[in-house]
């Protein structure tokens, strides 16, 4: 069982509980990533509005990705629920 931690509350939880996020190491676009498909820098999330709210607004995302994060992502991830 591998255990991730959410970028947002700093839970451990296993891996298939959380929303993986990916900046692609080629492109540097940040999508999300849920087969892991795309290889670059990763974080996580847990499946719940208030760790999405949480890390847009402070943007904890981006500063974990070092990358900078659309703000579309934001929609789509609360699609995800």
């Amino acid at each position: 069982m591998a255990e991730r931690r959410c970028v947002s509350c700093w839970q451990l939880k296993d891996r298939l509980e959380l929303i993986k996020i990916t900046a692609d190491s080629t492109t540097g676009n940040v999508i999300i990533n849920p087969n892991s498909v795309t290889f670059g820098r990763s974080a996580y999330l847990c499946y719940n509005k208030t760790c999405i709210e949480s890390a847009f607004k402070k943007n904890k995302l981006g500063k974990h990705l070092k990358a900078s994060v659309p703000s579309e992502l934001k929609g789509q991830l609360l699609n995800e629920l």
